[in-house]
């Protein structure tokens, strides 16, 4: 049966309807927020969690769904259920990617969802490129778009700095304190219509890593950890049970990449599709166009990260995908496709080689371009150590921390014997240039006796 579409209205917009918005990316959503808001609407992050979020997703979509629709979907519901917001005056917004992967799918299931919670009167907003859906109360106009991607931008930024000098900070909370100092200063700066043109975005990203660089941090070695995986499980600490919390504790040095290299393959996949199977020349046109906009803010994304010795820059979009030549075939590209064993090999290639592929359970693009990659990547990049993680409701937290810390057990003892054959290479080298002097004065005494 066909489930009702309530549209969102010019007359709700202006009403001020509150618009829900699905926490994921806690350093990006916090800058978008504003940046909807200064467009006149009304949106609020979620950031309600717990086991009532888990409780709600399963109460009303069915146990088999993947794990990120489980939870969006249940801490929607958990926020109407709060008595926070007036229903009849609240909207929620969802991404549809218009791809083959399920995540196109989840705004009918929150929608049915909603009418079987007896809510299908709230309007939900398809926020998407691909003409899925419309809604004449929300418009993705030129200028929001570019105010979307600087906030991408600049989140990916503070996300790449901060990761990189939090675990080796001296004065501990320093890297939260400017992380929180600099959303304020990027907030200010949108409300005054500022921070957002090409001249204004390199200064303030020159700048944020200039600040992280110059936070006082110690020398000492830590275990490095990449985290790819399904995108909602990767960024969201509700979909990952707290990941990045847990990597802290076990004194890590943790590297996600950044958004931006997963927009950029969207975008390429448009142009892929049109490539092998035809389609608009106008859309070729546009998405190439946009493409090399989105590459352009890559570049300057990048540029102040290699001023600085201290961090490892982000990685250009082009060349992660030069890794996976006859690795993986292009074609793959359902979900995260082939830019997930990309994303792999980019890890090991900057000295990242313990990784952690977090997947929801039953996620079938996932499992075949994350975990069923595991083999051919050993052959790839001898060394890689990598640990896929299924995270489902009925998973234990207990079951997936160990599942880490065996990875963790196993690249301290590859570090270790590394350390033990580089300190054998230097003995010899010792010995052997102690022979040579000893064999240099030998020569020149018996040259002196002649």
């Amino acid at each position: 049966m066909e489930i009702e579409h309530v549209e969102f209205t010019k007359e709700m917009r202006e009403q001020g309807y509150t618009i829900l918005v699905p926490n994921m990316l806690e350093f990006h959503f916090s800058l978008i927020e504003r940046v909807l808001r200064l467009n006149g609407y009304n949106a609020v992050v979620l950031k309600n969690r717990g086991p009532n979020v888990m409780a709600e997703g399963l109460k009303y979509v069915h146990n088999d769904t993947c794990v990120p629709a489980l939870l969006v979907i249940g801490q929607f519901l958990d926020a109407l259920h709060s008595g926070q917001y007036d229903l009849h005056k609240t909207a929620l917004i969802i991404t549809q990617t218009g791809g083959g992967c399920r995540a196109s799918n989840y705004i009918f299931l929150l929608r049915k969802a909603l009418r079987k919670a007896g809510l299908g009167f709230i309007p939900v907003i398809s926020a998407n490129l691909s003409g899925l859906e419309h809604a004449s109360g929300f418009k993705v106009t030129i200028p929001l778009l570019r105010q979307l991607i600087a906030s991408l931008i600049y989140g990916d930024c503070i996300m790449c700095a901060s990761n990189q000098t939090r675990p080796y900070e001296y004065r501990k909370g320093q890297t939260d304190e400017l992380v929180e100092t600099w959303n304020e200063r990027l907030v200010n700066q949108f409300n005054k219509g500022k921070g957002l043109g090409y001249r204004d975005m390199r200064e303030n990203l020159r700048q944020i890593v200039n600040d992280f660089d110059a936070i006082e941090r110690s020398s000492e070695p830590k275990t490095k950890v990449g985290v790819v995986g399904e995108i909602y499980v990767k960024y969201s600490s509700l979909g990952n049970n707290g990941l990045e919390e847990f990597l802290k504790k076990q004194d890590c040095e943790y590297m996600l990449p950044g958004i931006m290299g997963f927009i950029l393959f969207k975008i390429d996949n448009r142009i892929e599709d049109i490539h092998l199977y035809g389609g608009s020349f106008l859309k070729l046109i546009l998405c190439k166009i946009f493409l090399r906009y989105c590459l352009r803010m890559e570049r300057i994304l990048i540029a102040p990260f290699k001023e600085h010795d201290r961090f490892v820059p982000p990685t250009e979009y082009m060349h992660i995908k030069s890794l996976v030549k006859g690795v993986i075939g292009y074609g793959s590209k359902m979900g995260e496709g082939w830019l997930l064993t990309a994303e792999m090999l980019e890890l090991a290639e900057n000295g990242y080689e313990n990784i952690v592929c977090a997947q929801p359970f039953g996620c079938l693009p996932n499992h075949i371009n994350g975990k069923g990659m595991i083999r051919r990547l050993t052959e790839v990049h001898p060394g890689i150590n990598i640990v896929p993680i299924d995270y489902d409701l009925s998973a234990t937290k207990v079951n997936q921390e160990n599942r880490i810390r065996l990875m963790l057990a196993v690249a301290h003892d590859q570090a270790a014997k590394k350390l033990q054959q580089e300190a054998l290479i230097a003995q010899d080298e010792q010995i052997a240039e102690a022979r040579r002097a000893w064999e240099k004065t030998s020569e020149s005494n018996k040259t002196s006796s002649k």
